[in-house]
């Protein structure tokens, strides 16, 4: 019987790629978010330098900047009053609940007041502002873009930077801080309608108790650093919107990544400036 079979020998390494190409493609997988996100900041940058050069050139559109002030302001109010009061409403519920465990239920009116204007308020303002401004911005200067209606106003002699994105930027920076107090103060209304249906207390009352050992200055840095969120919603939402590509899919997208975008870069800067606020103005 013969044993002279042959036996085939795999090749050690023979599917393996060279080191140089695997090194190569892991730096390629690494390399090519972070370029994208680099490119990315590059364009805002030389956006915001378009917007701020046509910001200071005639004419000042305030037309459309009163436009602008109704549909980033007025229409938005019944939901930012509403997510306000919603806030002030469960606060109340949940400190109430637990102030009572202490026996510091007295406390109440000053934890509430101070929460909602300190941080709750101008926080949620400008996330629901974000997600109603954000993506409309973004979707409208989209569709404007992919059917070359930017295009036209341009060879018009119209400047798009000012006519389009200078207005809505300065109308979102001018109308946070108005909806934040609005938002704060639905939600100190319904904070004591809240309390008034476990404790019945009178408004005056628990009011002069939520804003006793505070000053009005304590709380105009918290209200006023929601310009710097206006600002981020509407950069952000016009960056977006006029780079659209790719039809009526990159329009969905832009408004998408406004969205997105604003609500992370506006948190973000809630971290940095309440650090700034503490050191500055506590």
């Amino acid at each position: 019987m013969s044993h002279n079979a042959s036996i085939p020998h795999r090749l050690i390494g023979q599917d393996a790629p060279p080191a140089p190409s695997l090194v190569r493609a892991t730096f390629t997988v690494l390399w090519t978010p972070i370029n994208g996100f680099l490119e990315w900041f590059g364009e805002l940058g030389l956006f915001s330098w378009q917007v701020l050069r046509a910001a200071v050139r005639r004419p000042f559109e305030g037309q459309e900047l009163l436009r602008q002030f109704d549909e980033i302001g007025s229409k938005s109010l019944p939901l930012v009053a509403l997510a306000g009061a919603a806030i002030g409403f469960v606060l109340s519920l949940e400190s109430r609940s637990s102030l009572v465990h202490f026996g510091a239920q007295s406390m109440l009116p000053a934890a509430l007041v101070y929460s909602i204007i300190h941080e709750t308020g101008p926080i949620v303002t400008g996330l629901v502002v974000s997600g109603r401004v954000g993506a409309g911005i973004g979707a409208e200067l989209g569709s404007m873009k992919v059917t070359e209606q930017i295009d036209a106003i341009e060879a018009s002699g119209v400047n798009p930077y000012k006519f389009l994105a200078f207005t809505r930027i300065l109308a979102c920076i001018l109308v946070l801080p108005l909806l934040t107090m609005a938002a704060d103060f639905c939600g100190v209304l319904f904070g004591w309608i809240a309390e008034t249906a476990a404790a019945p207390v009178s408004f005056q009352r628990f009011v002069s108790q939520g804003f006793a050992g505070s000053s009005f200055k304590d709380f105009l840095a918290p209200t006023f650093r929601t310009l710097v969120f206006g600002l981020i919603i509407g950069m952000i939402g016009c960056f977006q919107g006029m780079r659209t590509r790719g039809g009526t899919a990159g329009v969905g997208l832009s408004a998408t990544s406004s969205v997105v975008l604003s609500s992370l870069f506006v948190i973000l800067a809630d971290v940095i400036l309440v650090k700034i606020i503490l050191v500055f103005f506590s």
